[in-house]
């Protein structure tokens, strides 16, 4: 795949600087949307109009939603106004509002302004949900069948329909009243006699999901059930849109992107790392670096109180690191594994003693085998006295069965109050074991030791 890329780049470039402008559209009317879009990204800025201007019409709107959202800024603004609506008029609806999202202000009056009435109603429509809510996601471009539909009917209807319709592999049949009844898919209707009605041939067991419904939760009930597309509807049963199985991967990189931003301590960015500048990237990064900076003076002020205790015991300050490593890389085990567990929708807050339960025995397991080595270790090649090496390895396991605990009921309380998991990830979680790890270290160290 990386071969093919390069190859293309490289003959893409050779036909742009020979201006061998016919032989260039040739060529892109044989590639995929997404390997124009990213071979135009990476040209200078200057020349991507012009060559923007080669695609056919179709081809130019399914690339021009591939691409990164500067990108897409900088386009429009070297379009003219009769070029922009030839681009939104053949964009899908889903893929117009996304635009419409991700543009300033001067460049969304200007879409709207160039946009059919009808579609900027339905931009509009669409605008009014909330962020990352199901309605907000779905396009109102679907086939809708009526139930007394012959197949015949039915067929005709798409032929007429389907050419403007994101999907026409499930179509949906509706009421009068627009109230979602069943769904039948193009299979069926193919396969039927002429004579067979929608209402026949249709799955009245339908799955559907609320327009405020959470799209994380629409995109794993597609994932769940193998959807290709998943009917929205309102508060009465009436079918406003779907969603299509584009925009749930979509859905599905974005969330773990940013859950993985979140758990590494930094703020979500919508844009590749190569596109966010230096100062974006900063602002993104220094918030939580300055709280968690912040909330390890804390383990500094443990310390500073024990000493004359690490003075008197030079092996407990050699200590210290490794205790407060293996704490914190056992709270990030125990609250990686519930995150994702949660991210999936396989645990709930009702959950939560079940997981504690289970870590808690994992962690006893792990203490005792990390308390074991490292007794070893103290004795063996540290030379220390028992007494010492009992203080340590008891820290040890105690550390380890907290750290899990903290790791594995934060994430499900903070899920239990309307936060997102993620952020009660390595970081935050370390740094509340660092401190729990000390105390619990010289409370041993003051009473075997006699510090």
């Amino acid at each position: 795949m990386k071969e093919r890329t390069e190859i293309l780049e490289e003959t893409f470039n050779k036909l742009v600087e020979g201006k061998k402008y016919a032989s260039l559209r040739d060529l892109m009317q044989t590639l995929y949307p997404a390997d124009i879009a990213s071979i135009l990204s990476d040209l200078p800025e200057k020349r991507r109009p012009a060559i923007f201007r080669l695609l056919p019409k179709d081809l130019a709107a399914e690339t021009f939603v591939e691409m990164e959202s500067d990108v897409k800024e900088e386009l429009i603004k070297s379009f003219s106004d009769t070029e922009l609506k030839a681009v939104i008029d053949e964009m899908y609806m889903d893929d117009a509002v996304d635009l419409i999202e991700e543009m300033p202000a001067n460049v969304v009056l200007r879409i709207l302004s160039q946009a059919d009435p009808d579609v900027r109603k339905q931009i509009n429509e669409i605008l009014k949900y909330e962020d990352d809510s199901a309605g907000s996601i779905m396009t109102t471009e679907f086939v809708a069948l009526s139930p007394g539909m012959t197949m015949t009917d039915a067929i005709n209807v798409i032929r007429a329909t389907g050419v403007d319709k994101e999907t026409i592999n499930t179509c949906y049949v509706l009421d009068e009243k627009y109230h979602l009844l069943g769904t039948v898919t193009i299979r069926a209707l193919i396969l039927a006699r002429p004579d067979e009605t929608c209402e026949e041939l249709m799955n009245g067991n339908v799955i559907s999901v609320n327009t405020w419904d959470d799209q994380e939760s629409a995109v794993q009930t597609m994932s769940k059930y193998n959807f290709t597309a998943l009917p929205v509807v309102d508060g009465e049963n009436r079918m406003v849109g779907i969603i299509t199985v584009d925009d749930a991967l979509d859905i599905m990189e974005e969330e773990a992107t940013e859950d993985i931003e979140k758990m590494a301590a930094i703020i979500p960015s919508d844009k590749s790392y190569l596109r966010t500048g230096v100062f974006e990237t900063w602002k993104n990064r220094i918030p939580w670096l300055l709280l968690l900076m912040i909330s390890g003076t804390f383990t500094g002020i443990v310390i500073t109180g024990f000493e004359d205790a690490l003075k008197l015991f030079p092996v407990l300050m050699a200590s210290v690191p490794m205790l407060m490593d293996t704490g914190g890389n056992s709270g990030s085990q125990a609250s990686v594994s519930v995150i994702r567990a949660l991210s999936l929708g396989e645990l709930e807050f009702k959950d939560i003693f079940k997981v504690i339960w289970k870590e808690f025995r994992v962690s006893f397991l792990c203490g005792l085998t990390l308390t074991a080595a490292n007794y070893v270790r103290l004795m063996l090649l540290e030379k220390v006295t028992a007494m010492q090496a009992l203080t340590i390895c008891l820290t040890m396991l105690c550390t380890v069965i907290i750290a899990k605990f903290v790791g594995c009921t934060l994430p499900m309380l903070a899920k239990k109050i309307g936060l997102d998991p993620a952020v009660m990830a390595s970081p935050f979680i370390t740094t509340i074991v660092d401190v729990l790890s000390l105390l619990i270290y010289f409370q041993f160290a003051t009473i075997i030791l006699k510090v």
